[in-house]
């Protein structure tokens, strides 16, 4: 069932944000407004040492007043590909450049009421090349093993959607799963 769009008229407009009324006609016939925000692309940097550990930070979202392990994200500049924003994220957020880089994952965290698109990207061999040049993001850095990463989710250490997405798709990774067992004699 596919809804039609008629036109689209600005209601709030910012580099931030953008809401949006688009005239829509549904499946059933039905003609309507229907709010949609209009928000960037978002990069997210998943970066995993050879311990198979994966680098957070600890910080505060003012918004929802919490405080929760992230993985380093930020919105997609103009100009700037989803890979360049989360390297350069990350070098930002933590001082940290990567050896390696490959697309993890693409999600879109709310197709019903936003256009935004997440691109996670898996970080191999990142090396601290300074301290983070973004002071507003974070109190601490820390290298969490994956292995603690399912606990911490239950007890809502780490909620950030896209942070979810990022972990998760770590622990499903095959390049981040520990080794198989060596066979018995």
């Amino acid at each position: 069932m596919r809804w039609t769009v008629h036109g689209e008229r600005t209601l709030y407009d910012t580099p931030w944000v953008r809401l949006r009324a688009m005239q829509v006609r549904q499946p059933d016939g039905t003609r309507t407004d229907y709010h949609v925000v209009r928000l960037r692309d978002l990069a997210v940097a998943a970066a995993v040492d050879d311990r198979r550990r994966v680098l957070m930070m600890w910080r505060h979202r003012f918004v929802t007043d919490t405080w929760a392990w992230e993985l380093p994200m930020g919105l997609v500049e103009e100009g700037e590909s989803p890979e360049q924003a989360a390297v350069r994220e990350l070098r930002e957020e933590t001082g940290h450049l990567p050896g390696g880089v490959r697309e993890l994952m693409y999600a879109q965290p709310a197709a019903g009421i936003t256009d935004s698109q997440h691109f996670v990207f898996r970080v191999d061999g990142a090396r601290r090349v300074g301290e983070p040049t973004e002071r507003n993001e974070s109190d601490r850095l820390e290298w969490i093993p994956l292995a603690d990463v399912p606990a911490m989710i239950a007890r809502r250490e780490i909620v950030s959607s896209a942070t979810l997405v990022g972990v998760l798709a770590l622990l499903l990774d095959q390049d981040a799963a520990p080794p198989a067992a060596a066979p018995g004699p």
